[in-house]
């Protein structure tokens, strides 16, 4: 079985610390680079249930999309969440290790993943980037189709989640050209009001920048939105990231089978 250091060589050719966000935490959160690693848990977040899960599994890895210190933390005290969590890894000598941004722009980020799930063309990156392809993605619909149908086809092609997806827009507008950000996708608004794109599907769209957004003249035409979970959008990067991994000799990689989405109920 190869060992956590061989290990960290793979995930760097795949997912290069380089191309992370100057703001990210990516990389190894907690273990020793000597640990034996036969097992590899991969989950959007990391929760107590889904250490619970690698500890029913024998994982001595878990490989996460979101950073378990993305934000500076004070304390461990086992009586915080962080120190709960690591204290945790560590008695069950289980390691945990990120790829976040560093991922979103590889073409086969969870943006990526995306686009293909919906059937896009002709994909090119929303935001290029020095390292890697891009931050989210621009793609085009075989033949358009009218905005409630594509909510309907994106609404499909996700995991299903508490919260519905939501849309703005004219149902019987036709739609071609779409862009696409996993994760929480509104802070790249204008890049998409100066694109060419009709309609726009991320997560955790908040109220001003939405309605600012679709109250915004195009030459183009008004834009769409599409809002989706920000857990089911990225969750398709983990199947991805097994794909990758289980190409490595004498390793386990499995998909966690956990909703880490923090919403769990919706009122009709």
């Amino acid at each position: 079985m190869p060992k956590l250091s061989e290990l960290l060589v793979t995930f760097d050719e795949a997912w290069p610390a380089a191309h992370a966000e100057e703001w990210d935490r990516v990389g190894l959160s907690v273990g020793s680079k000597d640990l034996d690693i036969s097992s590899i848990l991969v989950s959007v977040d990391l929760t107590h249930e889904v250490i619970d899960e690698a500890i029913g599994l024998g994982a001595e890895l878990i490989l996460t999309h979101h950073p378990l210190l993305l934000k500076a933390v004070d304390s461990v005290a086992e009586d915080k969440l962080k120190g709960s969590l690591i204290a945790r890894l560590i008695r069950h000598s289980i390691a945990t290790y990120s790829a976040h941004t560093n991922a979103d722009v590889q073409v086969d980020g969870a943006s990526g993943e995306m686009a293909r799930a919906f059937g896009l063309n002709s994909l090119r990156a929303l935001i290029p980037a020095a390292g890697g392809f891009g931050h989210g993605i621009i793609g085009t619909l075989p033949t358009p189709m009218p905005l409630s149908d594509f909510a309907a086809l994106v609404a499909n092609a996700l995991p299903k989640t508490a919260r519905k997806v939501a849309y703005s827009g004219s149902p019987d507008e036709r739609v071609s050209k779409i862009a696409v950000c996993s994760g929480a996708g509104d802070s790249f608004l204008p890049i998409v009001l100066d694109s060419d794109a009709d309609v726009y599907v991320t997560s955790d769209l908040r109220h001003h920048p939405a309605l600012d957004a679709i109250s915004t003249p195009r030459a183009s035409g008004t834009l769409a939105l599409i809002d989706v979970s920000h857990w089911a959008a990225e969750s398709l990067w983990v199947a991805n990231a097994v794909n990758r991994l289980s190409e490595v000799p004498n390793l386990r990689v499995v998909a966690s089978n956990l909703n880490t989405d923090p919403w769990t109920q919706e009122v009709s």
